[in-house]
This record gives structure tokens, sequence and C-alpha cells, in this order.
């Protein structure tokens, strides 16, 4: 049953991510600064550390198709948030195979992940100039903002979402495991 979950919780994410900047308070936008909301990508992180094992890449699969998908509904521009997504997780991925899975090692992949995926985000958006932004002020308005508001919803999702996670990985191989 995890298996329909999964795609159901990151399209509802996928929906939402368009929505959740307006729970941002707008004294931040009085400040200039630009908060992107990765909960897609966070959720992301999640099963890659507690779904997938060393030699699945389901949550890279995920990750193709999901940044696929917010291209076409968000952007202009296809295939920028899904190779963002797919580098960032393909690294978090080779990371856990190195790094115990645990709550500190996570919100540390998620923090260092956000930030992968933001910059090669500007980077792709500079190269086309899609954006003009200068280096300095795309780090102090944009960057530092976002990783900061996205730890702070990968802790939310951590809370809700760990242990069904671990459970579901448990019941999907273990139960492949015992028909081999």
């Amino acid at each position: 049953m995890s298996r329909v979950y999964l795609p159901l919780i990151l399209l509802f994410l996928l929906v939402m991510q368009g929505a959740m900047i307006e729970l941002i308070p707008a004294r931040f936008d009085e400040l200039g600064w630009l908060i992107v909301i990765h909960s897609v990508f966070l959720f992301l992180v999640l099963f890659t550390m507690f779904y997938d094992l060393e030699n699945t890449y389901y949550a890279l699969f995920f990750a193709i198709l999901f940044g696929f998908l917010i291209d076409a509904v968000y952007t202009n521009i296809l295939g920028v948030y899904m190779f963002s997504y797919a580098i960032s997780i393909y690294f978090v991925h080779g990371m856990r195979k190195l790094l115990h899975a645990n709550f500190y090692v996570a919100s540390l992949l998620a923090f260092v992940g956000v930030g992968l995926v933001d910059f090669l985000l500007y980077l792709i958006y500079y190269a086309t100039d899609v954006t003009q932004m200068h280096m300095t002020d795309y780090l102090m308005n944009r960057m530092i903002p976002t990783m900061v508001v996205n730890l702070i919803i990968f802790l939310i999702f951590y809370a809700l979402f760990k242990r069904k996670l671990v459970k579901w990985s448990k019941e999907r191989f273990d139960e492949k495991r015992s028909t081999n």
C-alpha cells in the first residue's frame, strides 16, 4: 500500500508547494528576501534516507518525475528542476551510503541538498538570462532565507514522515526478501 501513498504524498506536496509561499510572512518580502519552498525535495530527502535501500533508487526516479512536473506547472523552462532535483538526490543517496541515517545526518543532508538545488537553479537561470541577480544579492536575499525556511519545513516533515517511511520500507523490502 505504501507504493500508492508515496506518489500521492509527493503529488499533494507538489500542489501545496505553490500555496505554501502564502504562509511566509509579508515582512520577509518587505526585507527583499526571495524564499523558494522546496517541499517536494525535502520529502525526497526523507524518502532517500529512510525508505530507499543502498541499492534502490526510487527517490531518484521520483526526483526526476516530480522535478519535471514542477517544471511543467511552475516554470517556463522544462528540465531545470528535474536536473537540479536529480543531481541533488543522487548526492544525498551517495552520502547516505557513507553516513548513518539519523536525525542529524538527515538534517545536514537536507540543508546541504536545498543549498545545492537552489544554487543549481540560480546557475541555470543566470546562464540562460532568466535572472540577472548578482551572486552576492542571491546569497543574501535568496539562498540564506530559502535554506533557513526549508530547514524549518524539513524538521516538521521529519516529525510527520520519518516513522511511516521506515515502516513502509520494512514492509516493502522485507516482503521482497521473503518471496525470493
